[in-house]
């Protein structure tokens, strides 16, 4: 900062003109300088005597001074009294305590106190800055706007270089205050809704009993007063060119903390209601208090709008001057920002409760599009989810409903589906390590799933998405259309156009392959068929029906076959019963059979268990197949004795069970009880061919109804009189528990993986005969081809062939060198 003084002396004039100093010239030096710094003294010179004296400085060459030297003297002036004099007026007396009324009186006459110091030199600098414009006396220099801008830089330099915070507790008080005034009143002209603000209404008291905009006895009101500090604070800080420079920190606290507050009390939990438009109606009072605040400069801009622009017209709800505008959109910013965050941390809620918490979802939508917090949601969705969801204590159906309200959100946010895509990574992730996970899926697009009909609906939806076509769904489409994906998708092949918002879809490539959920829907079909054995197929058909359209038929055709076995067993049944009908008594069988018959190279493997059966049952079996033979010519049945159901009429001797439905082994253990009273386990396992440990836990249902019971020695005998209600209750706790029914009739996925390994290991061990050594790729490319020709396609990934193929190394049934494999050699060569 320039300091120093201009001293017009007899040495300077010389300095000015060394021929000849003009008479007067310090006189009119003193007369000019006083004029600018007190226009209004009583003897001030005429209009035609100061512009003789400027005439003659302009001549000499003096009035080219005259501006430096009226900043140095502001300058000086407000370095050594002026500033420490504001801060002095701040400060109240040690140990004073003062009502917030007085401080915010102290905090104006401060200012007062400012502006009519610096006043005198402001007002001969625009003197001067308006002569120059004005080219009075031929003075030339700046102009009057360059000279303003050069006094209030400085001004607020020397100022507000370091200002302490006393200024700003100051004005945040009193802005605080006004801020209450005006909604209060504000308040009172628009009627609040039901339950707004009770918080604000706790604080301050009962209505009546305490001010509701100044906190103070009605009879002490002071708001008028506050509104009218406002305005002559807003006007001398204006005046100062200080009123953006003091006010906005104090301002923007002020916002900021009642946006956070007014967002914690209303949306937090609250996911059902938009408040988009709740925020836009509150920021329109707000917006009125700020055009309160900064009263001077929006009156200034209000002009200037109106002198550009007179014949046009505002438009309808939008703010009136620039610094409305501005104080607009910083307030919509900040809101976005923190409305996003708090979202953001409850978006794992507000997935759980689609499509319910759909307009919290829309609003969410609306900020991200404003802020740049994708990263953040992204980062935070993924911890919730693996946190809150991803762990051994939640139920696969759970992860899997969760999963599918995800798809269903997140779509909506995000229609590029990059979010659903990255965010969602870990569940599809870690649901590829539950056992049960394609079963569940199974289930609820089968609507066999308790709970979770989401699946079941999308599978019923009137336009479903062909996984058959999907992967080319994008062939033939204008690359002008094409866009890029946004800077957070993954770095995967998988484009824009290829990234599927469809649930079903999403869920099938959690593993890759589409194969593996038609095995699991064969397996499901299967169970369904042989548990309920009165061939009634037409949920089955729809639901084969609607698999199709998005299988495809030739994947479906194994369950079309399966239902076909149904309708024809349904037919060949009646055929042989009516054949059986026409019979003599003498020749019928001896048990009513009805049999479903299976193409056994069409279903999936069932599981496999030997039973010797009593004679009468074998005899009707051997006389149904035989019937069987001679309607279809050239086939028999190879029956499975251990699977089906039996309906029993047990005769006791005071009572009579009816209609029993048991399994054959059940049913074969009670007809060996019909022969002979009395059976110990070695000898029914023996008759049964049925390991003991086998035939106690069956006898157990036997014993659960009072039929059998064991006695002394480890035998089993007919219980033919009924046993006490305290005996049969104390057997029936322990027995429930004990029984093992409702098993899959087919076998368990481990149990067909065995056999698949089983049958590819039969193969490599052919080809490695043929071959001697194959690479691993070589191997997998040859097993594609041997199981693709088979009725049932299995295909195995090449990462698990490897997998198995050093399993089969580490056993020392291969060798492996180089990346070839081969049979070690045998002994005997």
């Amino acid at each position: 900062m320039r300091s120093c003084t201009y001293h017009l002396s007899s040495s300077n004039m010389n300095a000015v003109q060394p021929n000849s100093v003009p008479q007067g010239l310090v006189t009119a030096w003193d007369t000019v300088t006083t004029a600018l710094l007190s226009p209004d003294l009583d003897n001030a010179p005429s209009e035609e005597a100061l512009s003789d004296h400027l005439d003659l400085l302009c001549r000499c060459g003096a009035g080219q001074y005259m501006e430096g030297w009226l900043l140095d003297t502001l300058h000086m002036n407000l370095t050594s009294a002026v500033a420490p004099e504001f801060w002095a007026g701040l400060k109240l007396q040690d140990g004073e305590e003062v009502q917030e009324r007085r401080r915010a009186r102290v905090l104006l006459q401060a200012f007062r106190t400012l502006l009519a110091r610096l006043e005198p030199s402001l007002g001969g600098l625009e003197q001067i800055g308006r002569w120059q414009d004005e080219g009075r006396a031929g003075l030339s220099g700046p102009g009057a706007q360059s000279l303003s801008e050069r006094a209030f830089t400085g001004i607020r330099a020397i100022l507000l270089f370091s200002p302490p915070d006393l200024l700003h507790e100051r004005m945040l008080e009193f802005l605080s205050r006004t801020f209450a005034v005006h909604m209060s009143q504000a308040g009172q002209a628009a009627p609040r809704r039901e339950g707004e603000d009770e918080e604000e209404e706790a604080a301050m008291g009962t209505e009546g009993n305490v001010c509701q905009g100044c906190a103070v006895n009605p009879h002490d009101c002071w708001c008028k007063e506050a509104l009218k500090l406002l305005r002559e604070l807003s006007h001398i800080l204006s005046r100062l060119q200080l009123l953006e420079r003091v006010s906005s920190e104090a301002v923007t606290s002020i916002l900021h903390k009642l946006i956070e507050q007014r967002m914690e009390q209303r949306c937090r939990g609250e996911y059902e209601i938009s408040f988009l438009s709740d925020f836009q109606g509150w920021l329109d009072q707000v917006l009125g208090w700020v055009s309160r605040v900064f009263a001077s400069e929006v009156d200034v801009s209000r002009m200037a709008s109106s002198a550009a622009g007179s014949g046009g017209e505002r438009a309808v709800g939008q703010p009136s001057s620039a610094i409305l505008q501005r104080w607009r959109h910083h307030m919509q910013q900040f809101f976005c920002r923190i409305y996003a965050s708090m979202r953001i941390e409850e978006l794992f809620s507000i997935i759980r409760d689609f499509p319910e918490s759909l307009p919290a979802i829309e609003d969410l939508k609306f900020c991200l599009d404003r802020t740049s917090q994708r990263q953040q949601l992204l980062t935070s969705l993924k911890t919730a989810f693996e946190t809150r969801l991803l762990h051994p204590g939640v139920h696969t159906s759970d992860i899997i409903t969760v999963y599918i309200s995800a798809i269903k959100a997140l779509r909506h946010l995000d229609p590029s589906m990059v979010i659903l895509q990255v965010a969602c990574q870990p569940i599809r992730k870690y649901l590829r390590t539950r056992e049960d996970t394609v079963r569940q899926i199974v289930g609820s697009l089968t609507g066999d799933a308790e709970g979770c009909t989401d699946l079941a609906n999308e599978l019923s939806r009137a336009d479903p998405v062909t996984l058959e076509t999907q992967d080319s769904e994008d062939e033939g489409s204008d690359p002008e259309e094409w866009t890029p994906d946004p800077i957070d998708a993954l770095t995967d092949k998988t484009g824009s156009k290829h990234r599927s918002s469809d649930i079903i879809s999403l869920l099938v490539s959690i593993y890759g392959s589409k194969q593996i959920f038609i095995d699991e829907y064969r397996t499901v079909l299967a169970d369904r068929l042989l548990q309920q054995l009165n061939y009634s197929t037409a949920r089955e058909i729809r639901n084969v029906e609607l698999l199709k359209l998005r299988f495809g038929e030739s994947h479906m055709h194994l369950c079309e076959v399966m239902l076909k076995d149904v309708a024809d067993s349904r037919r060949i049944n009646t055929n042989i019963r009516e054949e059986e009908s026409r019979l003599p008594p003498e020749e019928q069988p001896p048990l009513a059979l009805s049999a479903m018959i299976l193409s056994s190279e069409f279903w999936p493997a069932l599981k496999d268990e030997r039973m010797e059966l009593p004679a009468v049952v074998t005899q009707a079996m051997e006389a149904y197949t035989h019937r069987y033979e001679k309607l279809k010519a050239m086939r028999t049945l190879n029956w499975k004795s251990h699977l089906g159901t039996v309906t029993l009429d047990l005769e006791l001797e005071d009572r009579t069970l009816s209609n029993l439905s048991v399994s054959p082994i059940h049913a074969a253990i009670i007809l060996h009880f019909q022969d002979k009273a009395s059976w110990s386990l070695e000898e029914l396992s023996g008759a049964l061919a049925v390991p003991q440990e086998v035939v106690r836990r069956k006898l157990a249902l036997w014993q659960q109804h009072g039929v059998v019971r064991e006695e002394a020695g480890g035998r089993y005998a007919v219980q033919e009189t009924a046993p006490s209600s305290r005996e049969k209750q104390d057997r029936s706790v322990l027995l429930m528990d004990s029984d093992e029914e409702g098993d899959s009739n087919t076998a368990t996925q481990s149990e067909q993986r065995e056999e698949k390994l089983r049958l590819f290991w039969a193969y490599i061990q052919a080809m490695l005969t043929n071959l001697e050594s194959m690479t691993l790729e070589r191997i997998h490319t040859m097993l594609r081809m041997f199981v693709s020709s088979g009725p049932v396609v299995t295909e195995m990934e090449i990462g698990e062939l490897q997998a198995f193929l050093d399993k089969k190394v580490r056993d020392h049934q291969l060798i492996s060198s180089a990346g070839v494999y081969r049979l070690p050699k045998s002994p005997h060569h």
